[in-house]
């Protein structure tokens, strides 16, 4: 069944789709399924971690929100999944290489969301970023020894964010997949929080590309997927990327520095810098499987490891019972 697979996509992909028969390989060998690409292997590897599952806690921009309707970090993942998946399928690239990068690159986030990012990163001295920290649970921490994932696979998680080089055009799409989903999706939530109505949008921005979250959607795949037919590199045209990027400096203005989701962030940062603090002068209270990696990354890194796995609800439940004392009763 691999092999077939591997024929499929030998015929049918672009000539720009990275090949599961062609990948770089893994850190440690490892022998073929019978089933399976070895794309859709780390597909699967990432759907069934840890780190995943716990993604479901963790902020998106409302801390720890209370409404059953707003996006958490898994939440997110999923429609930058589906959005990577769609483009992928219409530019014939590979779609489980797309897929496992899209699931595995948030695993890296902090609780909190990037408040709790930017606290680790200035207390810490570790140079913290929550997609080399996505690298690092699938290289070293997912399980004791990592997931053993595809060279593809992990530069796509590392390379996702603005910043990054992607060397796929899988890579590619799922950074461009991951601005689409959380500038739209974010937006969503801000209305329904009552932060901004869709009438506060700037006009200009909507005439171009929608006027609900569904049709700006469609309206920058179809861009991408028209704009990079053919192509080495994954791009949109000019009109609709100078919406785009006026329409989340938009989010950043209204919505991630300035808005009421923000006013809990200090006490977030608050609770990271002192979880920190206690663990860095307790070492021996972490848990065995981060004590035993000190000798090796030292008890700065190991205790971002630690707080970085932290759910949203497990940081606050640790602070509690370390910083907040319990009602005394009389047995």
């Amino acid at each position: 069944m691999r092999e077939f697979t591997q024929e499929l996509e030998n015929k049918y992909l672009s000539k720009y789709a990275a090949l599961s028969a062609k990948s770089k390989g893994r850190e440690r060998h490892e022998e073929p399924c019978a089933l399976r690409t070895d794309f859709q292997r780390d597909r699967d590897r990432i759907l069934h971690c840890k780190s995943f599952r716990r993604l479901k806690h963790k902020t998106q921009v409302f801390l720890a929100p209370a409404g059953d309707h707003y996006r958490t970090r898994l939440t997110h993942t999923l429609e930058v999944a589906q959005i990577s998946r769609t483009i992928s399928r219409s530019l014939r690239l590979n779609e489980d290489l797309t897929e496992a990068i899209a699931l595995g690159h948030d695993l890296g986030h902090t609780p909190f969301g990037h408040a709790g990012e930017r606290t680790l990163a200035r207390i810490s001295g570790t140079d913290f970023s929550h997609n080399r920290q996505s690298l690092r649970i699938v290289e070293v921490l997912e399980g004791g020894s990592g997931l053993n994932l595809t060279w593809e696979v992990r530069d796509g998680i590392l390379n996702h964010t603005l910043s990054g080089n992607p060397a796929t055009c899988e890579g590619k799409v799922v950074s461009w997949a991951d601005r689409i989903a959380y500038i739209n999706h974010d937006i969503d939530d801000a209305i329904r929080a009552e932060i901004i109505t869709e009438e506060d949008l700037p006009r200009e921005l909507v005439e171009i590309l929608g006027n609900t979250s569904s049709k700006r959607i469609n309206t920058m795949v179809r861009d991408i997927v028209f704009t990079s037919q053919d192509s080495p590199d994954i791009t949109m045209s000019g009109e609709i990327l100078d919406a785009t990027l006026r329409l989340r400096q938009y989010l950043f203005d209204n919505i991630y520095v300035k808005s009421a989701a923000k006013t809990e962030e200090k006490k977030a940062e608050h609770i990271l810098s002192e979880l920190y603090e206690y663990f860095i002068s307790n070492i021996a209270d972490l848990p065995e499987e981060y004590k035993r990696n000190i000798d090796l990354y030292g008890e700065e890194q190991v205790v971002c490891d630690y707080l970085a796995g932290m759910t949203d609800t497990y940081a606050l439940d640790v602070f509690s019972s370390l910083f907040i004392p319990s009602p005394w009763s009389k047995r």
